[in-house]
């Protein structure tokens, strides 16, 4: 009965983890790996699966990129889930733009979520829905959106000791909805050094950063927020946007006019792990 109920685990996550078939003849306990690779298993946060999408060498300072391969006519989207814990505290205010989510499963557009620890506890409803839809895939943006590096815009630093821990945990936190998982991490505000870097060696990661920044956290209008991002973007762009709405209100009205524009420029939106898989 064990064996049945890891192999349907198994089968059930087949998309993501890329689980082996079991053996039909009855096996031994489920290999390192194979535990590695079941949904409901808690991989050590100091490994990463090199099935994982931007999963890379442990212990070696891990890749920064901000684009992908400017061959192919592709983008995109990336939407950071921010959640301090100033802004945890803040109940009164929606942190989650559910229009964004509407709009992109309605014209099944694809999106990377970059999505803090706190955020994913405090929607946890929300982080489920964006798990369980095959277009999206989610992202590792640190736990509660401090910085990881000194003057860094007014985020709190976080001591450089914690640095690691930090990160490991926001992983841990995000593998429990399942879904499109990846060793992508992005650094709030984009602030990253030497000593960022190295602390994130032992996770296997791959750093995202953008070449396209749209400038809708405090924006005042949509317009601004489109002609932001159809000013910058090219071929290969990664498309830096937000889904907390409170403190990014009109990201959902510039959304429409973005994707219109997009497809003018003969620019297809893509998941990350696509627009990376291939970079020239």
């Amino acid at each position: 009965m064990r064996l049945r109920g890891i192999i349907s685990l198994c089968l059930g996550a087949v998309f993501l983890t890329g689980c082996n078939t079991m053996p039909p003849e009855p096996a031994p306990s489920l290999t390192p790996v194979a535990a590695e690779r079941s949904p409901k298993a808690k991989p050590s946060p100091s490994e990463a699966a090199v099935s994982v999408a931007g999963a890379t060498t442990v212990g070696h300072n891990p890749p920064v990129v901000s684009h992908g391969s400017r061959e192919r006519q592709v983008v995109a989207l990336t939407f950071d889930a921010d959640m301090t814990e100033v802004m945890l505290k803040n109940t009164s205010a929606s942190f989650v733009n559910v229009k964004i989510l509407d709009m992109l499963q309605e014209r099944q557009i694809p999106a990377t979520f970059f999505i803090t620890g706190l955020w994913a506890k405090r929607y946890p409803e929300h982080t489920r829905r964006i798990a369980a839809e095959n277009r999206f895939e989610i992202a590792n943006h640190t736990y509660k959106h401090s910085a990881y590096t000194p003057n860094c815009y007014s985020l709190p630093q976080l001591p450089r000791t914690e640095l690691t821990s930090d990160a490991a945990k926001t992983f841990e936190v995000l593998s429990e909805f399942g879904g499109n998982q990846t060793r992508y991490f992005r650094f709030p505000g984009l602030c990253h050094d030497t000593a960022a870097l190295t602390a994130l060696a032992p996770l296997g990661v791959t750093v995202v950063d953008g070449d396209v920044i749209s400038g809708d956290p405090f924006a005042t209008a949509s317009r601004p927020i489109v002609d932001a991002v159809l000013s910058q973007v090219k071929a290969g762009s990664i498309i830096i946007l937000h889904v907390t709405e409170a403190n990014a209100q009109y990201t959902d009205e510039a959304l429409g006019p973005i994707l219109e524009g997009l497809a003018k420029k003969g620019l297809t939106p893509v998941k990350l792990s696509d627009l990376l898989s291939r970079r020239g």
